[in-house]
């Protein structure tokens, strides 16, 4: 693929506490694609941003992400310039791998529960009754 130049990117795919696998994984899902590139990398203390040159590969890749590794992910957009009297935007869309995961058993008030969905909300099955609880986010922490 040729680029209009090095510097040209129409969002950011933002890694946040994610593992080296997570990066693996997004950096093959772009070498599959020949209409995407990755034109900058930006590494930070806590994660990398990716300078991609596809909106709907970002917002796609980040669902992708979250269906695959759970976590947190927030898409955005803002805008970027007029041309043509056009309103042009840049994505950003931020993926924050959650330091839980399905299956996981913890403590939550007391009781241990095990963990059956993480997304905007996060349930779990208590051990000891067997019921259904919905956990807030403040509550694993």
């Amino acid at each position: 693929m040729k680029l209009p130049r090095p510097d040209y990117y129409q969002g950011i795919l933002q890694l946040r506490d994610v593992t080296e696998e997570i990066i693996s994984f997004v950096r093959n899902q772009v070498k599959k694609r020949e209409d995407v590139a990755i034109t900058k990398t930006v590494r930070l203390g806590n994660g990398v941003d990716l300078y991609i040159t596809s909106q709907k590969f970002i917002t796609m890749l980040g669902k992708k992400l979250k269906e695959s590794f759970g976590g947190e992910l927030k898409i955005s957009s803002k805008l970027h310039t007029r041309r043509k009297g056009k309103n042009l935007y840049r994505v950003n869309a931020l993926f924050r791998l959650s330091k839980y995961k399905k299956g996981d058993v913890v403590e939550v008030r007391g009781d241990k529960v095990r963990l059956i969905r993480i997304g905007k909300k996060i349930f779990a099955r208590n051990l000891k009754t067997g019921s259904k609880v919905t956990i807030r986010k403040s509550d694993l922490n």
